[in-house]
């Protein structure tokens, strides 16, 4: 007589949860509206680089202007190239807070950039308090 060892269920499955196929997660994403993926796209660099500007709680442990300039260099590439096609209602928040990012790390830098210089700028313009 041989014994048999039962299969265990997978975690997920363990849970009550059926793994998501990749059909179905494929699915999923193209349901989502392009002016969705761009502003959540948008807001993600926005915090980051937030985070990079050290605006966040212990700012100075996470402060890395390099990082940060990078992160609003491509914010910045990312809400002029979709503005038209997002509308003025979600591209007028999203260039707000991409101004407030481009002046604080002006702020930031200990010898700052020229106007029209700083991260971004190149997209936007010279951008002043």
């Amino acid at each position: 007589m041989s014994e048999q060892i039962p299969q265990q269920p997978a975690a997920a499955e363990t849970a009550g949860q059926a793994r998501p196929d990749f059909e179905t997660m494929t699915r999923d994403i193209a349901e989502v509206p392009a002016v969705e993926v761009i502003t959540t796209v948008a807001v993600h660099l926005m915090s980051s680089a937030a985070v990079n500007l050290g605006l966040a709680e212990e700012g100075a442990d996470h402060k890395d202007l390099d990082e940060a300039r990078k992160l609003i260099h491509a914010l910045a590439g990312l809400v002029t190239a979709s503005a038209t096609e997002i509308g003025s209602y979600h591209a007028a928040p999203l260039r707000d807070g991409l101004k407030s990012l481009q002046l604080a790390f002006r702020e930031a830098s200990v010898v700052p950039d020229e106007p029209g210089q700083g991260p971004g700028e190149k997209y936007t313009g010279p951008v002043y308090g």
